[in-house]
């Protein structure tokens, strides 16, 4: 049998066990299209869908290597299985936001749990992850799926999976998975037999607007409610589910509404006027800072569409700018410790290492973890804070064991409200830390790859020709955590450098920090010489990865 053959015969296989009349309908046509189709045949088939950063994450298209009922179906009935395997005790929650079939695949996902005599709890309507994430713990959840490809582009979809304290323990309760949970469900998905034999029961439970209030009430506890509260916002959700639990939030913690960017208010799975829906990307908050500018707001914010990330815009000399990740990490954990909310404050080896200088100075815990949020929750029981550099943060760890937009944008319009009542801002705050501490400068070179095989190829370059200096200066450490983690860390005395393949895109990234001293008191040059210092080590970085 050819290679071609056996691909045929794999599909169709597929097709006869597909439940999905639109999938069967489209590999159809694939397989119609032979020879032609080949390539697209084979990119199908290539594997199925493993758990990553984030769990599930792909294209919405029919086969094993993309995001559909099938899969959905198969992803669900090794979940449900893995959980009664363990003993996992409580209902399973499912969530799910407002793009392609999100809505589809959460039903599809509580008829398999209650054909398999779980009970399910489907949140009332399309809601943002934290949502999903707090309701696993209010609920005593075994565990919850959350529907959402967050901040991937339109055609994309996915599938994130917390677990409840009964799997999870003390620290896993109502956060995202992690090993070994991950490699079992995956087995545990393999081993699903034919689906047309997977049992399907009701919907379940679908549950009222409770819980979505029970979450703003809780979110709005994160702020002192004898603070300042003069503030003007100006908002925008990039088309996702964030807008109305936001505006509640803040209503409900005594701020005004804030100003909303009309067009991209509603949801829309589209995302029609961004390139891409993450606000890290260039041009995705140009509409919210066109707001602010027309309705004289003091800060913007946007939220990524699943609205469990936060990006901030503040005012300056040169107009507005958008905050870096470890800028906001920085300010609302020193706004936090202000507070004397004691506890561990923790972040991510790619993060800024200015967070570590601020815990050491003011003797308080610290922990460094790997990428992503399922390690950030799990630093120490007694975690107060943990913040990541793309725009992710958990301001409140005992409602949400994870990163959470609404809250996080709670704590910045206190820290702003605050600053204003003083009559400072969020920038004059930035330069105070910077005089006591230097000047922490951050950047990244992300390069999106259409082949995977690229990002081998350069971490191979930089670990067979790593360089000897970075900066003129030498390179006094170098820290491979490979095989386990496929990171590799440089070190001078005034830089780093970190490269790692991402966890949820096909991108190869570096994350770069260079720190700068603050010289009589001179903050604007020491941040000029910063500025030029990071530009000078992406170049060299993006040479010692061979991608010049």
């Amino acid at each position: 049998m050819t290679d071609l053959e056996d691909l045929t015969a794999r599909a169709r296989a597929w097709l006869a066990d597909d439940p999905d009349e639109t999938s069967r309908a489209e590999l159809s046509r694939v397989l119609d299209g032979l020879p032609g189709t080949a390539d697209d045949l084979a990119d199908r088939f290539a594997g199925p869908l493993t758990f990553g950063t984030a769990g599930l994450r792909g294209p919405l298209r029919a086969g094993p290597n993309g995001m559909n009922l099938a899969v959905v179906t198969q992803a669900a009935a090794g979940l449900v299985g893995w959980l009664a395997a363990r003993g996992g005790t409580g209902p399973l929650v499912i969530g799910y936001d407002a793009r392609h079939g999100s809505k589809e695949f959460a039903e599809r996902t509580a008829r398999v749990a209650t054909g398999a005599g779980r009970e399910a709890m489907l949140l009332p309507r399309p809601l943002p992850t934290p949502v999903l994430a707090y309701a696993v713990r209010k609920l005593g959840a075994a565990a919850g799926v959350m529907v959402t490809a967050s901040h991937n582009p339109p055609q994309d979809n996915g599938y994130k999976v917390y677990l409840g304290e009964s799997l999870g323990g003390e620290l896993g309760a109502g956060a995202q998975i992690v090993p070994p949970a991950d490699v079992e469900i995956s087995a545990a998905i393999a081993a699903v037999g034919r689906l047309s034999t997977v049992p399907l029961g009701d919907l379940g439970v679908v549950l009222d607007d409770d819980i979505v209030e029970s979450y703003v009430e809780a979110a709005a506890t994160v702020v002192d409610p004898d603070g300042p509260r003069d503030l003007a916002v100006a908002y925008t959700p990039l088309h996702g589910v964030g807008a109305t639990t936001l505006a509640a939030a803040f209503a409900h913690a005594g701020f005004a509404r804030p100003h909303l960017v009309a067009e991209q208010a509603e949801p829309d799975p589209l995302f029609p006027t961004v390139a891409f829906p993450n606000p890290e990307e260039p041009g995705a908050i140009d509409r919210v800072i066109e707001l602010a500018t027309v309705t004289g707001a003091d800060i913007a914010i946007a939220n990524d569409p699943d609205a469990d990330r936060c990006a901030v815009a503040i005012p300056g000399p040169q107009g507005w700018r958008m905050l870096r990740g470890d800028e906001v990490g920085v300010l609302l954990a020193d706004h936090l410790q202000r507070r004397g909310v004691a506890g561990r404050y923790a972040t991510t080896i790619v993060s800024s290492s200015l967070l570590s200088e601020l815990c050491a100075r003011r003797g308080v815990p610290y922990g460094a973890t790997l990428t992503g949020f399922k390690w950030i929750v799990r630093a120490g029981a007694d975690l107060a804070y943990g913040y990541e550099e793309a725009l992710g943060y958990c301001v409140a760890p005992s409602l949400v064991r994870d990163k959470d937009g609404i809250t996080a944008a709670l704590l910045v319009a206190e820290l702003a409200a605050g600053l204003k009542a003083s009559l400072r801002t969020i920038g004059d705050r930035l330069d105070e830390i910077a005089a006591e501490f230097g000047v922490y400068a951050t950047d990244q070179l992300s390069v999106r790859v259409d082949d995977l095989s690229e990002i081998d190829t350069a971490m191979a370059y930089i670990r067979t020709k790593t360089p000897g200096s970075l900066l003129d200066d030498a390179v006094i450490s170098v820290e491979d955590l490979a095989p386990e983690n496929d990171v590799l860390i440089l070190r001078t005395e005034s830089a780093r450098v970190v490269v790692r393949p991402s966890g949820t895109e096909p991108k190869l990234k570096a994350y770069l920090e260079v720190v700068e001293p603050v010289v009589d008191g001179d903050v604007a040059a020491a941040r000029e010489r910063a500025a030029a210092s990071v530009r000078a080590l992406r170049t060299e970085t993006a040479a010692a990865l061979g991608i010049w």
